[in-house]
């Protein structure tokens, strides 16, 4: 039997949906047919010797719905991208392909997700555009994510290799050159009063090494600016250019004769330029390795090797060997490799990494293990269900790295003005350079002055980095913490939101009933009252009936023996135990059975108003007791409310219970909002409702039939331990199903939006200040000259900055 999942196009409610299932059912051949509406997806099971998905897809457009086959989402490696003007030119490449419906390429990340119609449009060709437009690209794969991870290493040791080789020349060329005038003692042989040739001739050989070893930038610089795509090399290539190309020509005016040139040399400025934009380079990669420490973290957690038995033997083979369905043998103290199923064992297995939850977790027999946890004590073995990417593990990760590759909707103003940025710098450069030529009565050296400060103060990779950098960290943070945010959209929407819509039962309460209280009469005790009781309900399969048993059984209470049980509907049950007859259900049924039941009538309403369910126990015509059945509220539910009404958000609470229940389990948790009695397929339009009165909504849920409400809010929080569909169709996923993490979601949402304004605050400022200052404005008001070696050091610190300020996020408290 095989089994498919296909996208759907064009279904919009619960009846399309019917109708599409209703259609492939009828193919000869089809075992199973289910969609879901939220995620538009069919999982279909079929007989392959019978039919095929072509003949699935022929029904389904037959019932007048598409199913959406060609639509492929690809992640790529891109190489060669130095700031913001980068990204928009590749983006623009491959954008303009046919077939693309979406490309987005993360600075920080070096990634590019492209959406595309693969019969229009191959991932060859995507590639061949990226080289087209000057960069180079390779689709990005499970085996090459560690030799890129190791590059990024290579490439920040050789960006300090290269800063230490240019160091070395730059150092005593700078001497040189500014010595004398700082009054410092120069060798009579270096003197450009006594030896110009030499003292010209020396910056030349100190200078040409820095640039052999800077030549990336020249290589990269003119070869986009060629191409009508200039980007910050570009900036630096011309800058550095124009300094050393006016630096040889005053050379060989030194060597005809004209000494006076000696002291208008440039050299030093190229050199220091190169240099310490090199450092800053060195810097950022290491700052951008920081930034994405949080998946790094996450994958060192799964073990390299696994224990997988192989007849009598077991074998010690790498994870990635590892297939469904192998036994596998775990020691104390080893991380389960795997997720899986107890066959063979008991222990407890610490599994924080993944929920948070400090407590170890028994398992024995049956019990579910998660790849990546850790085995306190005692062996067993476990039959692998998930391996590879299947596993919970992978699965978190992939979240956090599709979200990292994710751009927020605030990233497009910096989007569009590194667009257009390197063109207008260079213009600037060359109008400000031209202008102090003609009406500034100053030499062509001091405008060439002007226009290399111009070139090199310019920097669009602040604005580049300023919102990725802060959306790796927050999104890495928050994996951290248990709290999975699916993308750059999710994270800034979250900071907007002023209501919070959660679902009763599985979110603020446990989502199973308990026994509460027991009331006994009659001189019965509390234990035999639990005890008759349970005894009567260990036939039924209503879940306060099992209740009921759970808790005699917690409690040890040996079973009595019953006959002639029978279910009565709408009212309970009544069973023989011991010889003697027991109804147990509601006051209705006491009334039917013309039990007394008065005496415990205000109890029972007090019970009720409580929230909770009570049950009369009458045996033989007296009533002996009564049990109290409810779904608890969680620990933390009342303190998470509270935190959120702190922050000024409106929670309300969405339940199919009954106004009386619902009213008591609000007034428990300090919910003033309550609206029940609501059907599962109306919670989406409840939600709707809600936003109809302009308000930001999420919605918090944990259930299949949360989905479609999780799929209309503005954010869909899923509880971690709710369902595969819940957890789907949410925009982030609280690992912990814990309550007090949507107030901590919503703090990490504010806390890396007001970074991200810091950052582009703080990039469209430098460059505002910078780029006037190094045009001479102060000049021309009796102020400085911006030095271009002091631009040069400028512009490498600003995009150093802005790494740094997003970095701050991970010392942000979560409480």
């Amino acid at each position: 039997m095989m089994k498919e999942t296909l996208v759907i196009e064009g279904i919009t409610c619960a009846s399309c949906a019917l109708t599409v299932e209703k259609a492939v059912k009828k193919v000869v051949g089809v075992n199973e047919a289910s969609v879901n509406l939220a995620t538009e997806k069919l999982q279909v099971s079929f007989e392959e010797a019978q039919t095929n998905v072509a003949e699935i897809e022929k029904a389904i457009q037959q019932a007048g719905y598409r199913v959406q086959t060609s639509q492929e989402v690809t992640t790529f490696a891109v190489q060669g991208m130095t700031c913001a003007s980068c990204v928009q030119t590749v983006e623009k490449a491959v954008s303009k392909l046919a077939g693309v419906q979406a490309a987005t390429v993360n600075l920080a990340t070096e990634k590019m997700t492209v959406t595309f119609d693969h019969d229009q449009v191959t991932p060859q060709k995507i590639i061949a555009a990226v080289k087209e437009a000057g960069y180079d690209a390779e689709v990005a794969t499970d085996k090459n994510a560690t030799a890129e991870r190791d590059a990024k290493q290579a490439h920040a040791q050789t960006m300090w290799h290269r800063f230490v080789g240019s160091a070395i020349f730059t150092v005593p060329l700078l001497y040189l050159a500014m010595a004398e005038m700082m009054g410092l003692p120069v060798p009579t042989i270096v003197s450009h009063t006594t030896h110009p040739l030499v003292f010209a001739s020396l910056q030349f050989f100190l200078c040409v090494p820095v640039l052999i070893l800077g030549r990336s930038f020249f290589l990269v610089g003119f070869k986009t600016l060629v191409k009508g795509h200039p980007n910050m090399d570009s900036l630096v290539a011309l800058g550095t250019s124009a300094a050393f190309l006016y630096s040889v020509y005053g050379s060989i005016e030194v060597l005809l004769g004209n000494h006076h040139f000696a002291m208008n040399l440039y050299y030093e400025s190229a050199a220091v330029i190169l240099t310490l934009i090199t450092l800053g380079k060195y810097f950022e990669a290491v700052s951008k390795g920081k930034t994405s420490a949080a998946i790094q973290t996450l994958l060192n957690l799964t073990p390299k090797m696994a224990r997988v038995m192989k007849g009598e033997d077991i074998l010690e083979l790498p994870v990635e060997d590892v297939q469904k369905d192998d036994i596998l043998v775990v020691r104390p103290g080893e991380k389960i490799p795997v997720d899986g199923i107890v066959i063979e064992g008991t222990s407890s297995v610490d599994e924080s990494m993944l929920t948070g939850e400090s407590l170890p977790v028994e398992k024995t027999v049956g019990d579910a293990v998660i790849g990546a946890s850790l085995n306190k004590q005692g062996s067993f073995q476990f039959r692998a269900t998930k391996v590879g990417k299947e596993t919970a593990l992978a699965q978190i990760v992939q979240l956090v790295e599709d979200a990292q590759g994710s751009k927020a909707p605030i990233a497009k103003l910096a989007d569009k003005v590194s667009g257009v940025f390197v063109p207008i710098v260079i213009g600037l450069a060359l109008l400000s350079g031209l202008l102090w030529f003609i009406f500034g009565q100053e030499s062509w050296v001091f405008a060439l002055t002007i226009t290399i400060s111009v070139l090199v103060i310019a920097c669009p990779c602040a604005l580049g980095l300023a919102t990725p950098t802060a959306i790796m960290v927050g999104t890495g943070k928050g994996a951290e913490n248990g709290i999975l945010i699916k993308s750059g959209d999710a994270l800034e929407m979250a900071e907007k939101l002023d209501t919070v819509v959660l679902d009763k039962t599985g979110t603020i309460t446990e989502g199973k009933p308990v026994v509460t209280d027991i009331v006994a009469y009659h001189g019965w005790s509390e234990s035999q009252v639990l005890q008759y009781a349970a005894t009567a309900e260990v036939y039924s399969e209503h879940p306060l009936g099992q209740a009921i048993v759970e808790e005699a059984t917690a409690r040890q209470l040996p079973k009595l023996a019953s006959e002639n049980f029978a279910a009565i509907p709408g009212y309970g049950l009544t069973a023989m135990i011991s010889k003697q007859w027991i109804y147990l259900g509601n006051e209705a049924l006491m009334r039917q059975q013309s039990i007394a039941y008065e005496q415990a009538s205000s109890v029972a309403s007090s019970l009720a108003q409580a929230g909770k369910t009570a049950m009369y126990l009458a045996i033989d015509q007296q009533l002996v007791g009564i049990i109290a059945v409810a779904d608890t509220v969680k620990e933390h539910s009342k303190q998470a409310i509270q935190q959120l009404q702190k922050r000024g958000i409106e929670v309300v609470m969405l339940t199919g219970d009954n106004q009386q229940t619902a009213s008591a389990i609000a007034q428990q948790v300090g919910i003033s909002r309550v609206l029940s009695e609501v059907l599962p397929e109306d919670k989406a339009n409840e939600v709707k409702k809600i936003q109809q009165e302009n308000k930001r909504v999420a919605m918090v849920g944990d259930g299949i039939n949360d989905a479609p409400a999780l799929a209309q809010a503005d954010i869909g929080m899923a509880i971690g331990s709710g369902t595969d569909v819940a957890i789907e169709s949410a925009d982030i996923v609280l690992m912990k199903s814990e309550l007090l993490d949507v107030e901590k979601a919503i703090h990490l949402s504010q806390a890396t939006m007001k970074n991200i304004r810091e950052n582009l605050f703080w990039a469209f400022a430098y460059n505002v200040l910078g780029i006037p200052v190094a045009m001479g404005v102060l000049h021309l008001l009796g102020g400085p000259l911006l030095n271009p070696m002091i631009a040069g050091a400028a512009m490498s610190f600003s995009s150093v900055s802005v790494v740094l300020n997003a970095l701050r996020l991970k010392r942000l408290r979560l409480q």
